[in-house]
C-alpha cells in the first residue's frame, strides 16, 4: 500500500516538518473550501493563511500539505504550502468563506500566516486522493505521527459522475456547489421531490415544474431556507436533505406534475405528519 508520506519523503520533504489539513468547514452560506479552491484558487489561499490562535501549536511546521473535502466525500490533495507565521491579522481582513470580517472572531484571535505553493508534489494536485480515517474532526495532523493511505490517483482532476435521479441525495446548502455535470442533469429534468430534516424529524412534498428543473427550485431554498412556502416558514430553519421521489417525462404539464405530487402528499402522509399545508 502506498502512503502519503512515501510521497512525501520521495520528494524530499521530512514527514515531521509537514502538516496535514484537511479544509473542510462549511459556512452558512453554503460556501467551502472546496468550492474555493475549485473556483477561486487566491481565495481558497487567502482564508488557509489566516488561522485562529487555538491551531497555532499543531500548524507550527515549514510545510502544510493542504487537502480539501468535496460534498460528495473524499480527500483530495490540494498542494503543499510553505507556511511562516507573521503576526496577528490586520482587522480589515474579510473571511472569504464566510464573507465577514475575521470568522466572528477578533484580530487578537486570529494568526497570519505568509504561505505560497511549494512546487513539491504538484503533479499530483486535484489528482490525489487519500484516506483520512476516522478523525475527520481532527483538521490538522502530523503524518509522521497519522500516515496516510493512497486511495486513487485519477489522470487528471474530475468530480464524480453523477449518480441518477434514483441515488441522488444532497443536503440544500451543498446543491450550488455539485458539479457542473450534476446541475446540468439537475436542470434537465422536473418532478417530484422530498425534503427531509434530520433536526426536526420532519418531511416536505414539493414539484419542481419550471425550465430549470429540480436545481432551480432547490436554489430558492438555499436562499432563503423555506422558498415560500407556508410549512417551512413555521419550522426551526434546518439544512434539509434533498432526494427525487420521482422524475415527470419532459412532456408533462405544469398541472400533471402537480397532480403527481399531490399523490405522493397522500402515500408519505406528509399533511398530517410533515410540513405540508395544501
Amino acid at each position: 500500500m502506498l502512503l502519503f508520506t512515501d510521497l512525501l519523503e520521495k520528494s524530499g520533504l521530512a514527514a515531521g516538518q509537514v502538516r496535514l489539513l484537511r479544509h473542510q468547514t462549511k459556512a452558512p452560506n453554503g460556501r467551502t473550501p472546496y468550492l474555493l479552491w475549485r473556483d477561486d484558487r487566491p481565495s481558497f489561499e487567502e482564508y488557509q493563511r489566516v488561522q485562529a490562535i487555538g491551531n497555532r501549536a499543531g500548524l507550527a511546521a515549514p510545510f502544510w500539505a493542504s487537502f480539501v473535502a468535496p460534498p460528495t466525500g473524499g480527500t483530495l490533495f490540494a498542494g503543499i504550502y510553505t507556511a511562516r507565521r507573521v503576526g496577528k491579522v490586520d482587522a480589515s481582513w474579510i473571511d472569504p468563506l464566510h464573507l465577514v470580517p475575521g470568522m466572528n472572531l477578533t484580530k487578537d484571535e486570529l494568526d497570519c500566516y505568509e504561505t505560497a505553493r511549494a512546487s513539491e508534489l504538484e503533479p499530483f494536485i486535484g489528482r490525489l486522493w487519500i484516506e483520512w480515517g476516522a478523525g475527520a474532526r481532527s483538521w490538522v495532523q502530523r503524518p509522521d505521527r497519522q500516515n496516510k493511505p493512497i486511495v486513487e490517483l485519477t489522470r487528471a482532476f474530475r468530480e464524480d459522475g453523477f449518480p441518477g435521479y434514483t441515488y441522488f441525495i444532497a443536503n440544500i446548502s451543498d446543491v450550488q456547489g455539485l458539479p457542473a455535470t450534476w446541475i446540468s442533469a439537475l436542470r434537465a429534468a422536473r418532478g417530484i421531490y422530498l425534503l427531509t430534516s434530520a433536526k426536526t424529524r420532519e418531511q416536505y412534498v414539493g414539484s419542481a415544474t419550471g425550465d430549470a428543473g429540480f436545481f432551480g427550485r432547490w436554489q430558492n431554498y438555499a436562499q432563503d431556507g423555506h422558498g415560500g412556502n407556508i410549512g417551512l416558514k413555521s419550522s426551526e430553519p434546518s439544512d434539509y436533505q434533498v432526494s427525487i421521489l420521482e422524475v415527470s417525462g419532459s412532456s408533462a404539464t405544469h398541472e400533471e406534475i402537480v397532480a403527481v405530487e399531490q399523490l405522493w402528499k397522500r402515500k408519505l402522509q406528509s399533511r398530517a405528519m410533515g410540513l405540508n399545508r395544501n
